[in-house]
């Protein structure tokens, strides 16, 4: 077989278009996998992947089946997408155990339901509120279906239980001076928020405080419980990040910024039924 000549200038000509064809082929890719400013400056500081503490609760990371869902782990999961990051999860039951995993710095960032009080600015950095939510009282109701306390007044002498570590604690002990009586606490460092509505609901506890957006998620589906009394007023909800680490605190909050101009966003705040944070 006589091989085939390559006619004179073609060989120009090739290999301008195989240097075209490989510059389309980077340009796509960039395309197809953009990399912002902040997610470079995340790389360079922790490495491929950010390690995630994630509270298991209806707001931050649940699973139903094969679905995994809440509206932390979706956003946090979106902002990864967006920004071409990697996650590691460490789904916690209680708030307690994510300190220790932050405090330990094994693990980047807690993503959680996390009320910024003014005792927790103090120990951590917070990111911009991701939405609101306020503190409720869990409780179970009478034979007639009527709540069994009508107001925090009636909280006076009452054993409340709260997951351990959770920020309404310093609410409560401010709520307890307001009445000008006595809220006792109990600690539960075994239990997510989740469950301790489970445990009013099944009369092995008589009340608990947890999340607004947790309670209203599990009353629907157990009618024997109330959480129509506040006991906190609306706050906003954030993440938080080790005193100290502005570089991952201020690239996250650019990030979150960018995705809370979306649709994406605001269909999450729909689908979980939250609201919005006011704008800076």
């Amino acid at each position: 077989m006589t091989p085939l000549k390559m006619k004179k200038g073609a060989t120009g000509t090739y290999i301008a278009l195989l240097v075209a064809v490989v510059i389309l082929m980077f340009m796509l890719k960039q395309c197809s996998s953009p990399v912002s400013r902040d997610s470079i400056a995340v790389k360079s500081a922790f490495g491929d992947t950010l390690n995630v503490a994630i509270d298991y609760s209806p707001m931050s990371m649940y699973s139903y089946g094969d679905t995994v869902g809440g509206f932390n782990y979706d956003v946090i999961r979106q902002l990864a997408v967006q920004n071409n990051l990697k996650l590691r999860f460490f789904p916690v039951n209680t708030i307690d155990r994510a300190l220790q995993l932050l405090d330990s710095g094994y693990c980047d960032i807690i993503v959680a339901d996390l009320p910024l009080t003014a005792e927790y600015k103090k120990r951590f950095l917070f990111t911009e509120p991701t939405f609101i939510d306020r503190s409720v009282l869990v409780q179970r109701r009478d034979s007639t279906g009527r709540k069994t306390l009508a107001s925090v007044l009636d909280l006076a002498g009452k054993t409340v239980t709260v997951a351990a570590g959770a920020p309404v604690v310093d609410r409560i002990r401010n709520l307890s001076r307001e009445i000008g009586d006595t809220i006792y606490i109990s600690l539960d460092s075994t239990y997510s928020a989740e469950q301790l509505v489970m445990l009013v609901a099944a009369g092995e506890i008589d009340l608990a405080v947890v999340n607004d957006g947790i309670a209203r998620r599990l009353a629907a589906k157990l009618p024997e419980i109330d959480v129509s009394t506040n006991i906190s007023f609306s706050q906003f909800q954030s993440w938080i990040t080790a005193t100290g680490d502005t570089l991952l605190r201020d690239s996250i909050n650019a990030m979150l910024g960018r995705f809370m101009l979306t649709p994406e966003y605001d269909e999450l705040l729909k689908r979980y039924n939250v609201s919005r944070p006011p704008a800076n």
